[in-house]
């Protein structure tokens, strides 16, 4: 109850945000700070609890987008009967996707190339196929108002974004707490040893699977909101996936609070290397890796472990840490 009672005042002081500023600046740095968090909570699920890591989050993002679209464009629905409906829609690509993998036993290095495939044969099929509006993309008309899901102001985009995020922090803090979450950490440390208990890997893995591409669907319905146009490199590209998984790891894998501190980070690095060194084309770019290498190398528990590694641990970098953290020994 804790974690939820945190939950409610996180976002009780971010959607009192606009109360306080109409700054297009500070609005609109919540906002893609908040979409940022939203994709990392995302592949939290599956890559930070499950030990799944997906390299292709971006096939549940562009999914997520291309139905919100297509489900206004061309089925005439409403925004908001179109939202529930794309994450419903991801969360089956999802269910096929861990059916198809972890039915033959993939995971590692195998699953996540596996991922990244399927989301290359979404892309090349949105480029090929009408109703995705081929290689051009599909935008939508401008028609502001809240019935419509598009606000005159980020005030609007920011409350929406902050109740998804809190959906994803809800079932963040639900896998922390519950018997479920305690069954997909188990098969994360070793699978043999869970399926030696009782746990059905194949299962928890395909459910998990399921709940972070429902929710990473939600990040590209939301995404189509904001900018009214979606296109096949934008939907299945591969920086969509980068950002999602960067952020958990960076803020620390299997948290509450992780993934939320990684992105927002990384977001706050990444707008002062562009404004500090943005005249000097790529410079910016260099410190944001060296930056974030840094931070990979020196906090294997993410920015959330700061307060529990030790300074040997620290000069050592992840060997130690990373023993703990994944429940083997240092």
């Amino acid at each position: 109850m804790k974690d939820f009672r945190r939950i409610a005042l996180f976002a009780l002081v971010i959607g009192a945000v606009p109360f306080f500023t109409q700054s297009g600046v500070v609005l609109n740095f919540v906002m893609t700070a908040l979409y940022a968090c939203l994709l990392s909570q995302a592949w939290n699920v599956l890559g930070g609890f499950g030990g799944q890591f997906s390299f292709g989050h971006a096939l549940f993002f562009g999914t997520g987008a291309y139905v919100q679209a297509i489900a206004q464009m061309q089925w005439g629905l409403s925004p908001w009967v179109a939202l529930p409906l794309a994450m419903a829609f991801a969360a089956g690509v999802g269910a096929f996707v861990g059916a198809a993998s972890f039915r033959y036993g993939l995971k590692g290095s195998y699953f996540a190339l596996v991922t990244l495939a399927f989301a290359e044969v979404f892309r090349i099929v949105a480029t090929s196929v009408p109703f995705t509006g081929a290689g051009v993309g599909l935008m939508l008309p401008l028609q502001e108002s809240a019935a419509n899901m598009q606000f005159a102001n980020r005030s609007g985009f920011i409350w929406l974004m902050l109740g998804l995020v809190t959906l994803a922090l809800c079932v963040t803090a639900w896998l922390k707490a519950s018997r479920f979450g305690a069954y997909l950490q188990a098969v994360r440390d070793n699978e043999d040893a869970a399926r030696a208990i009782g746990v059905n890997p194949f299962s928890v893995k395909l459910i998990a699977t399921i709940l972070s591409g429902g929710l990473m669907g939600a990040g590209g319905a939301f995404y189509v909101q904001v900018f009214q146009y979606i296109d096949p490199g934008i939907a299945f590209g591969s920086h969509t996936s980068v950002e999602a998984l960067v952020g958990a790891i960076v803020g620390g894998l299997g948290t509450l609070w992780g993934p939320l501190l990684g992105a927002v980070s990384l977001h706050i690095l990444a707008d002062l290397t562009r404004n500090l060194f943005g005249q000097l084309p790529g410079i910016n770019m260099v410190i944001y890796g060296v930056v974030l290498i840094g931070i990979v190398m020196f906090l294997p528990r993410g920015i959330a472990g700061l307060g529990t590694i030790t300074p040997l641990q620290w000069l050592r970098g992840s060997k130690a840490s990373d023993g703990e953290q994944h429940g083997g020994k240092p």
